[in-house]
């Protein structure tokens, strides 16, 4: 009894502790930016989520992100009977426990509108009540005078597309006005294909989110999903800059998604290779200096050049593989492809190790 009484008191004593441990996500900075770890979609009690909004910056300080936004919905508040106030009041609340733990808090809200053209978010507002108008159209134009960012949220949601995930006459009219700049490629964990495409094809920014609703209790087993922006300096400003500029790349599970050159950069600062040539092999040792996984698959090659089908680089460890050289061979390229670096829709990144 004693003991399971020590093992109690243990446990109450450490578990707040632990809570006020800043977490680190180790990956690599590219060059002329850094990379910061946002989430730009999250809900409290002042819509429809499940906890308070200081909740939000205490695990967002707990795992390691640099930023992030509560956006709360305009239209929909089930918890309204209970707290009725301002669509800015979420942020009001938590905006000094931000500053209090280092979390850049941005203020946005979700506009919540069935199909077409949906429920998209608006960060970096400055009154989200003014939001709060019947006509859709006007809500985005207010937003635009606000100076926000507007990007889609959760296009491949079957509750709103059930059947098929479809770009709608609605959502060009936003493009050509400047009402949407970018779209969820990842929500909760789901990555939309046709979204990356989108991005692509009409060169959108990429963004993944949460859109957590109840407690975040997963980290550090499981990081939630969330956006990098390679961002000019550590400020609320050059993220906002960065997100018009597309210098983004998402990281959900073990996926990195994005453009190829942001990609190609990453995979190249988080790796250090280092090969050594005998006679008939060549021994590659690479060590991942990041918290990032690297899942490798071979491609089309020179069959003189014998080496892994597939191969897994592991955060923060150290790996050795040997390239056979047959038939007199001396030298190639060992291609191989990323498949957990997304740069196209379900499309691994392509690389090359010059021998």
């Amino acid at each position: 009894m004693k003991k399971i009484i020590l093992l109690f008191t243990t446990v109450c004593i450490t578990l707040p502790l632990y809570a006020q441990v800043r977490g680190i996500i180790a990956i690599p900075d590219l060059k002329g930016y850094v990379t910061l770890k946002c989430d730009f979609h999250n809900h409290t009690v002042f819509s429809d989520g499940l906890v308070w909004p200081t909740v939000r910056i205490d695990e967002a300080y707990r795992e390691g992100l640099d930023a992030i936004s509560i956006t709360d919905h305009i239209e929909y508040q089930p918890h309204k009977k209970d707290i009725a106030v301002s669509h800015n009041r979420s942020y009001e609340i938590a905006k000094a426990a931000a500053q209090k733990k280092g979390i850049m808090l941005i203020k946005g809200s979700e506009i919540s509108r069935k199909m077409p053209p949906g429920h998209l978010n608006a960060i970096f507002l400055t009154n989200s009540d003014e939001l709060d108008t019947p006509d859709y159209m006007d809500a985005f134009l207010v937003a635009k005078a606000q100076n926000a960012f507007i990007f889609w949220n959760h296009p491949c949601w079957d509750a709103q597309q059930p059947d098929t995930t479809l770009w709608m006459d609605e959502h060009t009219k936003l493009l050509e006005q400047g009402l949407m700049q970018g779209i969820e490629v990842v929500n909760s964990g789901q990555y939309c294909p046709e979204a990356h495409r989108w991005c692509l094809e009409k060169q959108l920014t990429m963004l993944g989110n949460s859109d957590i609703h109840h407690p975040m209790i997963s980290f550090p087993e499981k990081h939630r999903p969330m956006t990098l922006v390679f961002a000019r300096s550590v400020t609320p400003e050059a993220i906002h800059e960065a997100l018009i500029e597309r210098r983004t790349a998402i990281y959900n599970d073990e996926y990195i998604i994005g453009e190829e050159k942001y990609l190609k950069e990453l995979f190249e600062n988080a790796l250090e290779w280092e090969v050594e040539k005998t006679g008939t092999a060549a021994i590659i040792k690479v060590k991942n200096k990041s918290d990032l996984t690297f899942r490798l698959k071979k491609t089309h090659h020179d069959t003189r050049l014998v080496y892994f089908r597939d191969y897994v680089i592991v955060p923060n460890g150290v790996h050795t593989f040997t390239v056979k050289l047959q038939d007199g061979i001396t030298g190639g390229d060992v291609n191989f492809c990323v498949e957990n670096f997304l740069v196209r829709a379900n499309e691994g990144m392509r690389y090359t190790i010059a021998l």
